[in-house]
């Protein structure tokens, strides 16, 4: 039974982790396209986030997943334990990007409905704050996913 549960937990993982790339991953993609748009372009565009920010939800289900994963594996199986807290810090440290460069410039722009004067370097500020976060959260998952294929069909005796 013990078994069951570690690997429920570790589908659970991974499952998450895909589920908060998605919208990372989305980011990097575009971010090409989009940083050089004029300003009405790029406002236009940018209206389709509205709603997005109910992916926390599972970002947070993640972290905290990949948390219980680490507390449950550490004295078995002490490297995908290892991988497991690695993934829940990566998706944090995308986290502190996002309330750090993200945040403050939906703030300053009332996410993306008002056209302040200096609105470049909040647009540079905001793309390439979500290009760290997708690194930091593909690194996760790549990090999560290690701990899923590890070793945990044969309990240690």
């Amino acid at each position: 039974m013990p078994q069951l549960k570690v690997r429920s937990l570790k589908m659970l993982a991974l499952v998450l982790g895909a589920l908060i790339l998605v919208p990372s991953g989305a980011h990097l993609l575009e971010v090409t396209h989009k940083i050089s748009m004029d300003r009405d372009t790029y406002f236009a565009v940018q209206r389709i986030y509205a709603g997005w920010a109910l992916s926390g939800i599972a970002i947070l289900a993640a972290v905290v997943i990949d948390l219980a994963l680490f507390f449950r594996l550490r004295g078995q199986e002490p490297s995908a334990a290892f991988s497991a807290l690695l993934s829940a810090g990566l998706i944090i440290v995308g986290l502190v990007v996002f309330f750090i460069w993200v945040y403050p410039a939906n703030v300053v722009t009332a996410n993306w409905t008002t056209q302040p004067a200096d609105w470049e370097p909040l647009r540079r500020q905001w793309e390439y704050g979500h290009v760290a976060i997708a690194i930091a959260t593909f690194a996760a998952f790549v990090a999560i996913a290690s701990c899923a294929v590890g070793p945990s069909s044969t309990p240690r005796s």
